[in-house]
């Protein structure tokens, strides 16, 4: 029905019909009074009566057609566009005009004429609207007044075109909402098609497992699967949100746990005691408040991240941000700073103007698997046994994160670790960093350590150091071998290095990159022949001890017992802040020095006092001369004082590495007037293109039967002395050498007795005695221009 248009009532009487009632009435009542003159008067005034009511009636039906007449105004306001004309006059003629219509409806019929709401009024009533959806009584009277309408055709029109606004949103909703539902049914009919046909990855059948028939093991497997997804994917937003990078840049969850299951199987996670974890940063544990509860978690995420992409740029760029370099007759790389400031000019903060910088970076290819090299790195007791000659301590804070994926892929530690010098005139370098190990989409792994200094919640902490993003990024070879790129970047102060060492420490050799790479390199293929399941040949001596060594499992035991024993040493001649050395009286830099510890409830360590003692000094002989005079059995007794003059036997050996100087031996001494036919003499020599250590303790026969039967190494107590021998600095391999001479004995087997001043004039002696006669034998090599003896 068109808007507007008024339909009168299907009852309402016209005023034709109510004027031919009256007539009617009029005419029948003359003619019965002609016709029936004897009808009484009576009969006239009913029929009178009667015309009278109808009337009535008449004028009750045009009474009730006021009704629609009002109607008129709501029918043509709902409209929204239509107007009658006339009808919507204002003030106070209306109700004469409306009565006026009244009059002039009863004595002719008439057809209206009406029209739309003029353009001026819809374009205001549009305007108003998107300003005022919903208008007050006052708005809509004032709105009326100005457009020349009624009220109620105002507040109709809004209705209505609230209304309009309502249904169009609703229709768009419904035709995205039916897109939607269209895309969701076609994809579910290709997985339908998919599922039905899929095939099992080991025989290439029929897959015969349904959703509805899996084991119970495959769906918890699966719902731990979903909820990492989600870890992952929360983490990585949360790590975007602080390093401002979006998360699309950051690992995906999806890529992660498929190349991680593709890359290994499942691996045990850490030890019980080290899974001090976080709120689900980088993977799924619980949290605990330990020591490294000052540290900003927030911060110390971003700072893992960081240190990341920088590692991995720096092992992955070449020139000119790395600068080959020769070092010790061996080509290296340096660090070009100015070029490292253009690329990272973020970085992990800036550099100290009081500190030192160190930079360095070494490639070399280990025989080990990459993933139990990363499981080694991450484990702090196999790291710091891996790198015993460098690392004197460490231990992990908290952490964060143990991996996803069954590995350490993600994985997050807080760690503190204190880095040595086999040489007590070398203070160590203590950090608190942490440790940050992720795999790459091509495959490879990274591990980083980036100091935490700074970051804690009560401002600096006054280190001697910092380490700036530093650690491997390991690669896959064929046959079990892996490539190592070893990248070492520090700010240290070395104000409180001797100045015997100052050269060597300076040139990056103590603690770069080539020492941390030359040590993985040795300790790998030190693993591998631990790991053989040969026994040693008989050594090339002979004689009726030969071959003493007669399973896989004693050579194991043997080669761990060495292990323990060489860590031993290089963590007691160090100057840790746990050691507190004594100076005996003595020349400037050959001064002997001292130190006590008591021994208790140690297995590896006889009880009683202890008595450290430990020198370094130069000799002008390269390094590799006088370690073949150090191991030399022949040359022992030019030396060893403890030996009494007689000849050295060397029992058994077993080599560890492809340097024919890497090898644990056994030996005896032959000496017709010591009654000491009941000590052996276990030793390791072991060489790399840093340094060389020769290193010995005294065994007892007995506890040795029981290691070479396969018993346990840890219980043989053991205090080893020897030699470390280090290059005097960055010289083209035919400079002099740093040797270190240190000593372990036990002065009293009491733990609770004094150490007394014989003990230590004995050891003094002692020291200096076999200092003289390194010395000697140099000398007299230099005067006969061959090598020591």
């Amino acid at each position: 029905m068109p808007g507007g248009l008024m339909i009168p009532g299907r009852n309402m009487p016209t005023a034709a019909m109510i004027g031919g009632l009256a007539s009617y009435a009029a005419s029948l009542g003359q003619n019965m009074f002609d016709g029936q003159h004897q009808l009484p008067v009576l009969q006239q005034q009913q029929q009178q009566n009667h015309g009278q009511q109808q009337l009535q009636k008449a004028a009750t039906s045009e009474s009730d057609a006021r009704g629609p007449r009002h109607d008129e105004l709501f029918m043509e306001s709902k409209s929204g566009s239509d107007n009658l004309e006339g009808g919507g006059g204002s003030g106070g003629s209306g109700g004469e005009e409306l009565q006026e219509e009244e009059d002039l409806s009863l004595q002719r019929p008439r057809k209206k004429r009406y029209h739309r709401h003029t353009q001026h009024q819809i374009q205001e009533l549009e305007a108003f609207f998107k300003e005022f959806p919903h208008p007050d009584d006052k708005q809509r009277k004032e709105l009326s007044r100005e457009l020349g309408l009624e009220p109620l055709q105002v507040k109709f029109w809004f209705q209505n075109k609230r209304t309009q606004m309502k249904t169009q949103q609703e229709r768009q909703e419904n035709t995205q909402l039916r897109t939607e539902n269209e895309k969701l049914r076609a994809e579910n009919a290709r997985y339908k098609d998919a599922l039905a046909n899929a095939a099992c990855p080991n025989c290439g059948g029929p897959a015969t497992a349904v959703i509805g028939e899996m084991s119970f093991d495959e769906h918890h497997l699966r719902l731990e699967n979903a909820r990492l997804r989600d870890e992952i994917d929360r983490i990585s937003a949360i790590a975007a949100k602080y390093v401002g990078k979006p998360a699309a840049g950051l690992p995906n969850s999806s890529n992660i746990s498929s190349s991680a299951a593709a890359a290994a199987p499942y691996q045990p996670p850490l030890s019980s005691h080290l899974l001090m974890s976080g709120a689900g940063i980088f993977g799924a544990s619980e949290f605990h408040h330990g020591a490294a509860a000052g540290f900003d978690k927030p911060l110390v995420i971003e700072l893992a991240v960081a240190a990341m992409e920088e590692l991995v740029r720096m092992a992955q760029l070449g020139e000119p941000l790395w600068v080959p370099a020769l070092v010790d007759g061996a080509a290296t790389e340096a660090l070009n700073e100015e070029e490292y400031e253009r690329s990272f000019p973020r970085g992990v903060g800036p550099k100290s103007p009081e500190l030192r910088s160190e930079a360095s970076r070494e490639t070399v290819v280990v025989i080990l698997n990459h993933i139990s090299l990363v499981e080694m790195l991450m484990d702090v007791n196999q790291w710091s046994t891996l790198f015993s000659s460098i690392v004197s301590r460490a231990g992990t804070l908290e952490v964060l994160s143990t991996g996803v994926a069954g590995n350490y892929n993600g994985a997050l530690q807080l760690m503190s670790a204190e880095f040595q010098m086999p040489s007590p005139l070398v203070p160590t370098r203590e950090s608190h960093f942490v440790r940050y190990c992720k795999q790459h989409a091509d495959g490879s792994w990274a591990v980083v350590d980036v100091s935490l200094d700074g970051l804690r919640a009560g401002g600096a902490t006054g280190a001697r150091g910092r380490r700036r993003p530093s650690g491997c990024l390991i690669r896959e070879m064929p046959n079990g071998y892996s490539r190592v790129t070893w990248v070492e970047h520090v700010e240290a102060d070395d104000a409180m290095v001797h100045d015997l060492y100052r050269p060597l420490v300076s040139s990056g050799l103590a603690f770069g990159a080539r020492r941390w790479a030359a040590a993985l390199e040795r300790q790998c293929e030190r693993l591998a022949s631990a790991m053989a399941s040969g026994v040693p040949a008989a050594p090339a001596g002979g004689g009726c001890d030969a071959g003493v060594v007669t399973s896989a499992e004693g050579r194991r035991s043997m080669l761990r017992l060495a292990e323990r024993m060489v860590a031993s040493f290089c963590g007691g001649v160090t100057a840790s802040t746990t050691h507190q050395w004594t100076t005996l009286s003595g020349s400037g830099a050959e001064d002997v020095r001292v130190m006590t510890r008591k021994s208790v409830d140690d297995p590896g360590r006889p009880p009683g006092i202890i008595l450290n003692a430990a020198t370094s000094f130069w000799l002008p002989v390269p390094p590799a001369r006088i370690f073949g005079f150090l191991r030399d059995d022949a040359t022992r007794n030019e030396w060893d004082i403890l030996s009494n003059g007689g000849d050295v036997q060397e029992m058994a050996h077993i080599a560890n590495g492809r340097d024919h100087g890497n090898a644990v031996s056994l030996l005896r001494v032959n000496n017709a007037n010591s009654n000491q036919s009941n000590m052996l003499i276990l030793q390791e020599c072991c060489t790399d293109a840093t340094g060389s250590y020769v290193i010995y303790a005294p065994v007892d026969v007995v506890a040795m039967n029981v290691v070479l039967n396969g018993g346990d190494p840890d219980y043989v107590a053991l205090l080893p002395s020897g030699f470390a021998i280090l290059p005097d600095g960055p010289g083209a391999g035919g400079g002099g050498s740093l040797l270190t001479v240190a000593f372990q004995i036990l002065v009293d087997s009491v733990p609770t007795a004094k150490l007394s001043l014989g003990s230590v004039a004995t050891v003094n002696s002692l020291i200096s005695c076999t200092v003289e006669r390194i010395k000697a034998a140099v000398a007299a090599d230099n005067a006969a221009g061959g090598a020591p003896r």
